[in-house]
């Protein structure tokens, strides 16, 4: 099963440790490989996404739409044009 070439849309807030992009490509057979090896390429990206092994609480992750801890968290397998969203939670009420 190949996971090469998995398209990852960063948010704003994470959007200095990857030069501006917007969206990046990493590899990863599951979603904590592609998280190791979005780390490898963006420093102080992986710390800002994972503390101790696990998502951090404020960090939501969804694989083609569908939120990761509800379909098998970091464990979860990935495959070749995969779209990883990251998103950080939102707190409180309406902002506009």
């Amino acid at each position: 099963m190949s996971s090469s070439g998995i398209e990852v849309r960063i948010p704003t807030i994470l959007r200095p440790f990857t030069a501006g992009a917007k969206i990046v490509t990493g590899e990863g057979a599951t979603l904590r490989d592609l998280i190791a090896d979005l780390g490898k390429q963006f420093t102080g990206l992986e710390e800002r996404i994972m503390e101790n092994g696990a998502l951090l609480r404020f960090i939501n992750v969804y694989v083609n739409d569908e939120d990761v801890r509800f379909i098998g968290g970091l464990d979860l397998a990935l495959n070749a044009g995969d779209k990883v969203t990251i998103l950080p939670a939102v707190a409180g009420g309406a902002s506009k």
